[in-house]
C-alpha cells in the first residue's frame, strides 16, 4: 500500500496499540469499541452474539496511509468466517505491496486466494470433519487509500454511505443513505434471474419454500467463501454429498467472485456503515443512517445494535430486557448475530485525530472470536489472528 509498510504486530487487549480492546456490556453477549481513530476520521465497532458460537467476525486495520474494514458473516458454523478473518487482510496487503497500492483487482485477487486456501483446507480435512463441506461465510470489505474507497462484497452483508443531500439551499442539508454494496441474496429478483440465467438447463436452480427463495432449496446467498458442497461436490464421497444436498449438481451453483465498487471520496460523504445482515434484517438503510447522523459518535455502533435488538423485540411483541436475558443459542430465535462498524469520514485538516501508532504505525481492532467466552488476555495460539505484513 502506498506510503506505508504493513509490518508484523500482535493484537492485544491493552491500550494504544493494534488490538482487540473493547468492552463487554451488561448483557454479556454484546461487545463494543466506543470510538477510535483511523487515518481520516474515527470509527466505532459493536457485536451482539445470538448463535451458540459467534458466526460473525470483524476487523479494522489502520495505517497512516490506509484503512481496511472487514465484516465476515459465517453460516453452518464459525469456521469459514474465522478463516477469512485470519487471512484476507494479509493477502490484500501482500498483493497491494506487489501492485503499488490497493485496487479493485488487488481485492478480487485476495478474495480468490482466500477461497482457494479455504477449499484446500476443506479438501484435506473433510474425511475427519465432513461438516466443513457445508461451512461458508459472507464477506464484506472496505478499503480507503489515497482518497479512493473500494467496497467488495460476497453475500448479504452490506455497506451503506451516509452523505449530505445534494440539495437543500441555505437550510442544513439532510444526511441521506446510499448503498455501496450489492446483496447477493436470491430474495432479490435480480439475483434470482442472474442465477437462473447461469443455469439454463436446471429449472429448479432457485426454489421457493414457505415464501423463502433458496438456491436448490438450501441457501439464500449466491456468493460466499466456502460452501464447498455447492461449489466442489467432487471433493467428497457421493454418500456425504447426498446427505448435504439431495439434488444432483451439474456444476457449481455458487460463486466466490466479489462485487467491487470503487469511488473517490467526496466532501459530502459523512460516514459508512458496514454491517452483517443481522442489522439489515431489522433496520432499513435509511433508518440506520438516521440513527448515526443524529447520535454522538462515541458508542454509535452499539446504538445501531440496540436499535436492531429493539426492533427484533417489537416484532416478537416482547420487551428488549427479555431479549437481553436470553442465553446464546436460544437468542437466535429472535435475531441473528449482529456486527456493525461505523467509519466516519473527516477532512484531513489540522485537528483531525490520527491513529494511535502501534508497531510500524499500525493500529486496529479485531472483534472477539466469541463474545460469551471472551477472556481478558486469552489469545494463546489463536488461529484467527491476522498476520500483518
Amino acid at each position: 500500500m502506498r506510503g506505508s509498510r504493513w509490518c508484523c504486530c500482535c493484537f492485544g487487549r491493552g491500550g494504544g496499540g493494534a488490538g482487540r480492546s473493547g468492552s463487554v456490556g451488561d448483557d454479556g453477549l454484546v461487545w463494543d469499541v466506543g470510538l477510535k481513530a483511523h487515518a481520516s476520521g474515527e470509527y466505532s465497532v459493536a457485536v451482539a452474539q445470538a448463535n451458540e458460537a459467534l458466526e460473525d467476525q470483524a476487523q479494522v486495520l489502520v495505517s497512516p496511509a490506509a484503512t481496511l474494514v472487514g465484516v465476515y458473516d459465517g453460516h453452518g458454523g464459525p469456521d469459514a468466517a474465522r478463516f477469512v478473518n485470519a487471512r484476507l487482510f494479509s493477502l490484500i496487503q501482500e498483493f497491494a505491496s506487489q501492485s503499488g497500492g490497493i485496487s479493485a483487482q488487488v481485492i478480487k485477487r485476495a478474495f480468490g486466494a482466500t477461497e482457494e486456501a479455504f477449499m484446500g483446507m476443506v479438501e484435506k480435512s473433510w474425511p475427519s470433519q465432513p461438516r466443513l463441506m457445508s461451512v461458508g461465510s459472507c464477506c464484506l470489505v472496505g478499503a480507503i487509500e489515497g482518497g479512493t474507497l473500494h467496497v467488495a462484497n460476497l453475500g448479504d452483508s452490506r455497506a451503506v454511505l451516509g452523505r449530505l443531500a445534494s440539495t437543500g439551499g441555505k437550510k442544513r442539508r439532510a444526511v441521506v443513505a446510499e448503498r455501496l454494496s450489492r446483496d447477493h441474496n436470491v430474495a432479490d429478483e435480480e439475483v434470482r434471474r442472474e442465477v437462473a440465467e447461469a443455469h439454463p438447463d436446471d429449472p429448479h436452480i432457485v426454489m421457493s419454500s414457505h415464501g423463502v427463495w433458496r438456491i436448490k432449496g438450501i441457501i439464500q446467498v449466491s456468493r460466499s467463501i466456502g460452501d464447498a458442497y455447492l461449489k466442489r461436490p467432487d471433493l467428497c464421497s457421493p454418500a456425504v454429498m447426498q446427505s448435504l444436498c439431495p439434488f444432483p449438481l451439474r456444476r457449481p451453483v455458487m460463486s466466490a467472485v466479489p462485487s467491487v465498487t470503487s469511488r473517490r471520496l467526496r466532501p459530502g460523504d459523512q460516514f459508512i456503515i458496514f454491517a452483517s445482515d443481522g442489522l439489515w434484517e431489522q433496520l432499513s438503510d435509511e433508518a440506520a443512517v438516521g440513527i448515526v447522523s443524529r447520535s454522538p459518535r462515541k458508542g454509535v455502533a452499539m446504538r445501531l445494535v440496540r436499535a436492531a435488538q429493539l426492533e427484533a423485540a417489537r416484532k416478537k411483541d416482547i420487551k428488549y430486557e427479555s431479549i437481553a436475558a436470553i442465553e446464546k443459542g436460544r437468542r437466535r430465535r429472535f435475531h441473528d448475530d449482529i456486527t456493525v462498524v461505523v467509519l466516519f469520514l473527516d477532512s484531513r485538516c489540522e485537528g483531525t485525530p490520527q491513529p494511535t501508532a502501534g508497531a510500524g504505525g499500525i493500529d486496529g481492532t479485531r472483534a472477539p472470536v466469541d463474545v460469551f467466552s471472551l477472556g481478558p488476555d486469552d489469545h494463546g495460539d489463536d488461529p484467527t489472528r491476522p498476520v500483518l505484513r
